[in-house]
């Protein structure tokens, strides 16, 4: 005889997921998101190649150091957003919300993810691989230029942070210890291995 644990919040939870539009286009906060905000024809091809899939609370969409495969658009949800120090430490690095593209930097460049990415709240996730998202950029050109936006709000973003970090210090602290940024080439971001977080 087989034991069958049925967990109702979990069952409600997929059988919402399933019962939500499938298609980006019918979405209602559509308008509000960049990426998702295309043009008709590119939001068509879009929905083809994607994959959407439901993540339960505490799932990994993906490991920083890890090969990209693809973006993930989140949805719905949460997802917290974190690096690993060199001494192995955990750091948090800010909370995504829906609408976010997550990963496009490693997928544009063929590099691990700079990040881990891991679900908050029980969250719906849109993924296309790396080949179909090239593809799909060599053929909806104009959707470059959004993606351009994303990336330069990421980097405002990490402006931002390391502003705050480095405003944070005692002015003493800050002036006794240098601070030294330095930007691997491409084909070092390509072999970074991953750390033991």
């Amino acid at each position: 005889m087989i034991a069958v644990t049925v967990f109702p919040l979990c069952l409600s939870y997929y059988s919402a997921m399933r019962s939500i539009q499938e298609a980006c286009f019918e979405c209602v906060l559509r308008p509000e998101r960049l990426f998702c905000n295309l043009p008709a024809e590119a939001m068509k091809d879009f929905d083809a190649l994607k994959s959407l899939l439901p993540y339960p609370s505490g799932r990994t969409l993906f490991r920083e150091g890890t090969r990209a495969r693809g973006i993930f658009v989140l949805c719905e949800g949460k997802v917290k957003l974190s690096v690993c120090s060199q001494s192995g430490e955990r750091l948090t690095l800010r909370i995504a919300g829906p609408g976010e593209v997550l990963g496009l930097s490693a997928s544009l460049c063929n590099g691990p993810y700079e990040l881990t990415a891991e679900i908050v709240d029980n969250a719906r996730v849109a993924m296309i691989n790396r080949k179909d998202l090239l593809q799909f950029l060599n053929d909806h050109r104009e959707t470059c230029l959004q993606l351009a936006q994303l990336l330069s709000h990421d980097l405002h973003i990490a402006y931002d942070r390391v502003r705050a970090i480095g405003l944070g210090r005692g002015r003493r602290r800050r002036q006794s210890l240098p601070v030294e940024v330095r930007f691997p080439t491409p084909p070092a971001i390509a072999q970074k291995k991953a750390r033991p977080c």
